[in-house]
């Protein structure tokens, strides 16, 4: 992946504004629209130590992430106690695996995924320039199952006025990039003055968005 070691640095620095401590409440809210069976498999990409892994495992028996960082993955299985397999893979990857859990630590591009049912994407497209967006949803696309799913959270607000990660990808930008799928805008959160991104960053708008996108 393009500056791999911005990553590794934050994670490093513990500089993780981007993680949640929590399952996110989107995920909670929009998972239902879905329709995912226990048996369907889904996939975290870029999940860092999330607690969105947690949930899902919960509710499905074959859960698969990516994330650059060592760092991230070592602490998410030691912060919930789980000691997982771990098994180095093609000498570029190292696999660790717990119950439904199966978390390739490496590079998104060359990680040996399984074909999924189901993407749940909250930091991962935001996490990319602009440059390295089409290659990453050209990935994803060759993982999908027919008839699968995205759940996909974006970020909308003016990119001149705030340097990323995380980016701003418009809804015009993700319906190009999925134009031969059937995309469903399920959310859209527009952020009033007291927001932090508005009232500490200055910037002029800040909107979350939630897309279901069907292959």
């Amino acid at each position: 992946m393009k500056d791999p070691e911005f990553w590794h640095n934050k994670w490093a620095a513990n500089q993780i504004g981007f993680h949640l401590e929590d399952v996110n409440p989107l995920l909670i809210k929009y998972w239902p629209e879905v329709k995912a069976s226990h048996e369907d498999n889904v996939f975290v990409p870029l999940c860092g130590k999330s607690e969105d892994l947690v949930w899902l495992a919960t509710k499905h028996s074959d859960v698969q992430g990516v994330e650059l960082s060592n760092i991230a993955v070592r602490a998410f299985f030691a912060e919930h106690f789980y000691t997982p397999m771990v098994m180095p893979i093609n000498g570029q990857h190292e696999l660790f695996q717990f119950d439904e859990l199966s978390i390739y630590v490496g590079d998104y591009f060359t990680a040996p995924i399984k074909p999924v049912d189901v993407v749940y994407d909250r930091a991962a497209l935001i996490a990319l320039p602009e440059e390295m967006r089409v290659a990453y949803v050209e990935k994803i696309k060759s993982l999908l199952k027919p008839g699968a799913r995205i759940l996909l959270i974006t970020l909308d607000y003016p990119q001149e006025e705030m340097a990323g990660p995380p980016f701003s990808v418009t809804e015009q930008e993700v319906r190009q990039h999925f134009s031969e799928f059937t995309i469903i805008k399920l959310y859209r959160d527009d952020a009033d003055e007291h927001h932090p991104k508005i009232a500490k960053k200055g910037l002029s708008r800040f909107a979350e968005e939630v897309y279901l996108i069907q292959a």
